[in-house]
């Protein structure tokens, strides 16, 4: 079911779809009554549906944890249990031989760091060619590495109690936090946010509580840091601690349950003499020590109705456990599941959270970029300075371990170092002339510059590594958990722990951790083991701005049908919601092109806000009467920059409150607002309005938008009026398509009072990843021979290049080009009109907007506009004197209508 609406869709959705669920839930009660009432043995009593599960949400909690008490039994004892097993007495039989060892090997105490080295030792490992039973497999079960980037790695997080399985539940995503954050806005306003267990899941950087972690401010940083954390506490098996409890447990000791911490004792830290040194067993995060303050979550979770993200960081903060462990562990039980794309789209991130869909159903909400955001998900990439740090540290540690190495390791390793080379190789610029064009050769237009692409086959034929198995490969790293081992060690070596300094010709990685590039070569074979037409392999030489040596590779998925089939294929339903879906054939196409038409349901409806409440112009032409030309030759021309700061110098006298401008890049917007500076355009418009400007950071644009909205507010209150020095009548700010306040931030009433839409903001045709989607788009059901025919392979990155590919394109590939630029445009402009009563203009400001009555050709851009502004759009004016009656016209009457 695909649903495009306006404004109050994410409302409808929540009332239409929850009542399905309270209804069907209730179905179920109901029958389950009938069935109890016929069974002698069951309760003939059955309480209404609705008090029962609005009432008894307490009592099930009590009742889960009586039945569980025994078996949580004694801490002591499931601690001792899970460790080793040895007699007391033998534990000191082994005390010293780790230094007979050592002795034996050549090494003293005072060898120090040298005494670990083996810990970094990988286990033996036997291969299929080695036969013997579990083939392929560590003999000991590995820690492993995940084979994806994804924010929700399977990890081993919190050992929770099994909780429940809800029988039906809704799984609602979106984007970004801040629409999940709206969506349980909405939700509270609802009598089905007291009715309904929900539970809004985030990432760690968004709900981790550990003030350390958040320090490192990186995502990826944040996960590799917190599984650090959940693994730790099972590395003590590995260093040989175990729990001496009969010996050393006092009676109020064994009362307090984190003085229990305190008792594991370090096998290598006894003496000859049996000395025992305490010694804190766990070093995993502090926020998940105490099960009970999980517990304790998952009753306030309970308690509460319908909890946000920054709900449920406040409430980890106030109990003092994680809210992103607790969150999850919620899954289970809830009704309604709140979470972010990533969560719900991705494979390994369902099922590391355990999500079922299975007869669920799921919502998708924003799903105008839906197919884009699948895709995604799936590419990877890794840098030159990421191989270079992969490399080093795989040949230090191979030299340093090759003596103790099994055959089954080494022959794996020396193939990892065997594909870092190669890759090293096809990237590095130095290469000689011969050795260049057989390295690059089946690179479309690598022999004349840096970038290029190519399909999976080819890339492995072309470096010569075709003949390695990569799914065994893959398999390996992951069972005998190398990448740790390896990482660590290097670490180690490089004095990243101690934080000495590093040695010459050590490396170290220059784009986070060494466990960072490391994945990201394993998520790079994991896609070279794709189907050769699923996507593409993009390389770029490209020389950073240092003057160093740059580069990367990058697989970039292509085809979305078959990720999107398992959702399909599990779920009961499916919904897609936005407000800029149309036309939906793009999705349809890329998603579920054989998907039966009885089996797909269209629904669109009006916007709810009056006609009079809006005000679309094209504006063609300057208040000097140049025409607006912001295609990508003209749009840096001084006498266009110059006219659009004139157009903006008038608005700003003529609109009241507030102004957003969007540019379609950041660096056109600094190229403009530098100009603006220069001519002195900028203090024109600073006299009426503050000026502000979007941060290329995330991480700043709240601030900025605080400041805004605190001074539209303070006009509204009468505060900037106290001076009467000073004439301002708001604030304009000046935003950028494609970043954070063009998604997912509302304007409403006096914060957007116009949008301004400058220029067109197709994407760059020099972009070899968005050239290689249009090439696949538009070959959608053809065949192979065809889809070569159809395109000179020969593409760099040249804009001239890329516009012949366009026009080239017949239907598909053109239309999703055109698509991707109108759904900015659409999702920009419809920050304003939020509500029934908010009012706005919105002005389209180029001459392509203007309506041409001898083309009626489809891909005009007004055509892809919603229709709820297409129907109200004022398409042609014959000057700016014309625009500004009609703003002064639609700001007069909507004041007097006393509309706030």
């Amino acid at each position: 079911m695909i649903i495009g609406t306006g404004t109050g869709k994410t409302l409808s959705i929540i009332c239409s779809a929850l009542q399905w669920l309270v209804d069907r839930k209730e179905k179920q009660i109901s029958e389950n009554t009938a069935d109890s009432s016929k069974n002698p043995s069951g309760s003939d009593d059955e309480p209404d549906w609705m008090k029962n599960f609005v009432a008894s949400k307490e009592t099930a909690i009590e009742e889960k944890e009586d039945k569980k008490k025994n078996k949580l039994g004694n801490r002591s004892m499931r601690l001792t249990k899970n460790r080793n097993k040895k007699p007391f007495g033998e534990l000191f039989n082994h005390i010293g031989e780790g230094e007979e060892k050592d002795k034996k090997n050549g090494k003293g105490k005072s060898d120090g760091e040298e005494l670990n080295d083996e810990e970094f030792l990988v286990e033996e490992y036997e291969s299929e060619e080695e036969g013997g039973v579990g083939c392929g497999q560590s003999k000991r079960k590995g820690g492993g590495v995940y084979l994806s980037s994804s924010d929700e790695e399977k990890d081993d997080g919190f050992d929770d109690e099994d909780e429940e399985e809800a029988a039906l539940k809704i799984y609602f995503c979106s984007r970004t936090h801040s629409q999940l954050s709206q969506f349980v806005k909405e939700l509270r306003k609802t009598v089905f946010a007291s009715q309904l267990t929900v539970v809004c899941l985030g990432s760690r950087k968004s709900l981790c509580i550990h003030e350390e972690v958040l320090k490192l401010g990186n995502a990826g940083r944040i996960n590799e840091r917190c599984l650090e954390l959940q693994k730790n506490k099972k590395d003590d098996v590995s260093k040989m601690k175990v729990v001496i409890m009969a010996a050393f447990v006092r009676p109020e000791v064994d009362a307090n349950e984190q003085a229990r911490s305190d008792l594991y004792v370090d096998v290598q830290n006894l003496g000859a003499g049996g000395r025992i040194r305490r010694t804190k067993a766990s070093c995993r995060c502090p926020m998940l020590q105490k099960h009970k303050l999980q517990k304790q979550f998952r009753r306030e979770i309970y308690k509460e109705d319908s909890l946000d993200i920054e709900d449920l960081v406040q409430l980890g903060r106030r109990i003092g456990t994680c809210p992103y462990y607790g969150s999850r562990s919620m899954v289970p039980p809830a009704d309604l599941v709140v979470l972010p794309y990533q969560s719900l789209l991705s494979k390994s991130s369902r099922e590391s959270l355990g999500l079922k869909l299975k007869n669920n159903i799921v919502i998708i909400d924003e799903a105008h970029n839906l197919a884009d955001s699948l895709i995604s998900m799936y590419d990877s990439k890794i840098t030159l300075s990421q191989l270079e740090c992969v490399h080093s540290q795989i040949g230090k540690y191979f030299e340093r371990f090759r003596n103790l190495l099994g055959p089954c390791n080494r022959r794996y390793i020396q193939t990892l170092m065997v594909l870092t080379r190669a890759f090293l190789q096809f990237l590095h610029l130095e290469n000689s002339e011969g050795d260049a064009n057989t390295c690059c050769e089946g690179v479309s237009g690598a022999k004349s510059a840096n970038d290029g692409s190519m399909a999976i086959n080819e890339f492995l034929f072309s470096l010569n590594i075709d003949n390695i198995n990569l799914v065994k490969l893959l398999r390996y790293i992951k069972e005998s958990n190398i990448v740790h081992k390896v990482s660590g060690y290097g670490d180690k070596t490089a004095g990243l722990y101690n934080g000495s300094t590093l040695k010459d010709g050590d490396e170290s990685c220059d784009e986070g951790s060494s466990l960072s590039a490391f994945q990201a070569l394993a998520d790079m074979l994991l896609s070279l083991t794709n189907n050769d037409g699923d996507g593409r392999i993009i390389i770029s030489r490209r020389s950073t701005g240092s003057g160093q040596e740059g580069g990367f590779l990058k697989y970039v998925m292509l085809t979305g049908e078959k990720l999107f089939s398992e959702i399909l294929d599990k779920a009961h339903a499916v919904v897609l919601a936005g407000g800029t879906l149309q036309p939906i054939e793009e999705t349809r196409e890329r998603l579920f092109p054989r998907l039966t038409p009885d089996s797909l349901h269209f629904f669109s409806c009006s916007h709810i806000v009056p006609p009079e409440s809006i005000l679309p112009v094209a504006v063609s032409r300057g208040p000097s009467g140049r025409s607006f030309d912001f295609s990508y030759s003209s749009r840096s021309s001084p006498e266009v920059v110059e006219e659009l700061g004139l157009l903006l110098s008038n608005l700003v006298t003529t609109v009241p409150e507030g102004i957003i401008v969007f540019f379609s890049s950041f660096d056109y917007e600094g190229q403009v607002y530098d100009a603006w500076k220069a001519s002195g355009i900028l203090s024109r418009i600073s006299k009426k309005k503050h000026v502000f400007r979007e941060p290329r950071r995330n991480t700043d644009v709240e601030v900025v938008l605080k400041e805004y909205k605190n001074t539209i507010d303070a006009l509204s209150n009468g505060d900037l009026k106290a001076d009467p020095t000073l004439h301002i009548n708001g604030a304009i700010l000046l935003a950028v398509v494609g970043g954070k306040i063009s998604e997912g931030i509302n304007f409403s009433d006096g914060m957007g009072r116009c949008i301004v839409m400058v220029g067109l903001p197709y994407p760059s045709p020099s972009d070899i990843e968005l050239i290689e989607r249009v090439k696949h788009i538009e070959g959608l059901g053809e065949t192979n021979s065809n889809k070569a025919s159809q395109f000179d392979e020969h593409y760099n990155g040249d804009v001239k290049a890329g516009f012949g590919i366009l026009r080239s394109c017949k239907r598909r590939g053109k239309d999703y080009y055109e698509n991707l630029c109108m759904k900015a445009v659409n999702q920009s402009i419809g920050r304003a009109i939020r509500h029934i009563n908010d009012y706005a203009a919105i002005l389209l400001v180029d001459a392509r907007y203007e309506a041409d009555s001898t083309k009626g050709s489809f891909s005009h851009p007004s055509n892809k506009l919603p229709l709820w502004i297409k129907a109200r759009l004022v398409s042609k004016t014959d000057n700016y004197g014309e625009v500004h009656r009609l703003l002064h016209q639609f700001f007069k009457f909507n004041k007097k209508r006393g509309i706030q």
